[in-house]
C-alpha cells in the first residue's frame, strides 16, 4: 500500500503539471492563431478549458493529499507543499478567475475593459504552481530510488 501511495505521489503531480504545460502553457495561446477563431470565440472556449483545468487541478490535489497522509507520518516539507500548491488553486479560481471572466464577459458583449494585470497574476500563479509541481515530482521521484547498501 506504501508504495502504491508513493507511486501515486510521483504520477499525479507529473500529470497535473501535463495539463498546465499542454492547456496553459500551449493550448490557450494557440487557439487564437487558428483560422476563424474570433477573440470572443477565444475567450469562450478558455474559459472553458480553464474551468476544467482548475476542476482537474483540486481533484488531483485531493488525490495527491490523500496518497501524503498513507504515510505514517506526513513529512513537513510535504505539507508545506500541499499547502503551497492548494494556495495557488485558491488564488487562480477564487480571486483570480472571477474577475478574468467578468473581463471576458465585457469584451465578448463589445465592451473595451483596457487594460489589466489580471492575466499577468494568473500566469504568475500557474508560474509558482508549476515550480511546486516540479519541486514535489523531483523529491518524489527522489524517494522511490532503492536505498544502496553505503560504500565501504
Amino acid at each position: 500500500m506504501h508504495r502504491t501511495a508513493a507511486t501515486l505521489r510521483l504520477i499525479v503531480p507529473s500529470l497535473w503539471l501535463g495539463l498546465i504545460i499542454g492547456l496553459s502553457l500551449i493550448e490557450a495561446p494557440l487557439k487564437f492563431t487558428a483560422p476563424g477563431i474570433t477573440t470572443p470565440l477565444g475567450l469562450g472556449i478558455g474559459r472553458i478549458m480553464f474551468t476544467a483545468l482548475g476542476i482537474a487541478g483540486w481533484f488531483l490535489l485531493v488525490v495527491l493529499v490523500a496518497a501524503s497522509l498513507i504515510r505514517p507520518r506526513v513529512r513537513r516539507v510535504d505539507a508545506i507543499l500541499l499547502g503551497a500548491m492548494a494556495l495557488m488553486l485558491v488564488l487562480e479560481t477564487l480571486v483570480i478567475r472571477p474577475f478574468l471572466n467578468a473581463r471576458s464577459d465585457q469584451v465578448i458583449a463589445g465592451i473595451d475593459p483596457g487594460e489589466s494585470i489580471l492575466h499577468y497574476a494568473y500566469i504568475a500563479a500557474e508560474g509558482v504552481l508549476i515550480a511546486l509541481l516540479v519541486v514535489w515530482i523531483v523529491r518524489a521521484a527522489r524517494s522511490l530510488r532503492p536505498v544502496s547498501p553505503a560504500a565501504d
